[in-house]
């Protein structure tokens, strides 16, 4: 079978991308500075390097393992980060994708699929949901980055005949998101009830997100990686919205918390409201949401639950 090197790959959504490659029968590898993934997530199936996408020793792996696809989901993913550092959101989400896919161009690799971003890119869409051909208008250094990678892939293509697609993800939660960061608000909800800690819901909480469930994140990407398409961009979304406010009352629920959240300070570059039209997803890839959001939480707590 074909060999698949995933950045990231010891994170939260390149683990559970990695599982059901292994499972098909590829071979991975996994790339990851283990920054924010782990070890523990990552099958011993799949074989690990410990490596920086901005560092130029990221080569030697190309050179000796030769992988025919590359899944790039290794990038600073914090909104907050983006905006109060938007150099060091540059330096790895735009530099970082650059140095892979010199070595992508340079060691014949088959096809890039890229983790884009649905929820930054499209800023505040014109209409709901958002399609692919929504105005791109990121409210964020975070968005910003994502689309110009999105860019530079088109122009290696255009230059160098590396095919590519680019999956713009909704908001993906789901088993192994960490609770510390800022885009697992599901991770942190959960352990902030757990603990019978108040959590924060910034700004109203009327916000709006498109909560996508990270197994179905990861069987569009095998559909991707298998399926002819290139040189295109997919929203990989349900097309729901669901507020922040209805998120965090599913999720009490659900865990029999009686916990009141607390309302913090408005987050600086976050979008209003967002979902995402995955029509061209199903059209083109045969890809469609299978996991809906009670579901999805209730695996995820499951999955919480085992762990702690």
């Amino acid at each position: 079978m074909p060999k698949v090197l995933i950045t990231g790959g010891a994170g939260f959504i390149g683990s559970n991308i990695a599982d059901l490659l292994l499972d098909k029968g590829y071979e991975v590898i996994a790339v990851d500075n283990l920054s924010t993934g782990s070890r523990k997530n990552l099958s011993k199936e799949a074989k690990l390097y410990v490596k920086d996408i901005c560092r130029g020793d990221i080569r030697s792996v190309f050179e000796k393992e030769r992988p025919d696809y590359v899944i790039h989901e290794a990038a600073q993913i914090n909104v907050r980060t983006s905006v109060t550092d938007p150099v060091f959101d540059a330096k790895v989400n735009i530099l970082g994708s650059l140095n892979l896919l010199e070595c992508c161009k340079d060691y014949n690799v088959k096809k890039v699929l890229y983790a884009s971003s649905g929820g930054a890119i499209y800023g505040e869409p014109v209409k709901l949901p958002a399609d692919e051909k929504n105005p791109i208008r990121p409210l964020c250094p975070y968005g910003a980055s994502k689309y110009s990678v999105e860019n530079y892939l088109y122009i290696y293509k255009k230059n160098f005949g590396l095919d590519y697609v680019a999956l713009r993800y909704a908001n993906v939660y789901g088993p192994r998101q960490d609770p510390l960061g800022e885009a697992g608000v599901v991770a942190i909800f959960m352990s902030r009830l757990s603990g019978g800690e108040k959590p924060v819901i910034y700004g109203d909480g009327e916000q709006t997100r498109d909560y996508v469930y990270v197994g179905d994140v990861a069987r569009a990407n095998l559909l991707a990686l298998e399926k002819r398409a290139t040189g295109t961009e997919y929203n990989i979304g349900t097309g729901i919205e669901t507020s922040v406010n209805q998120l965090y009352e599913k999720m009490r629920k659900a865990m029999s918390a009686n916990v009141s959240a607390v309302h913090g300070k408005a987050v600086a570059g976050e979008v209003r409201r967002i979902c995402l039209d995955n029509r061209l997803a199903q059209k083109e890839l045969g890809w469609k949401p299978s996991v809906t959001l009670t579901e999805g939480l209730e695996k995820t707590m499951q999955w919480f639950t085992s762990r702690a």
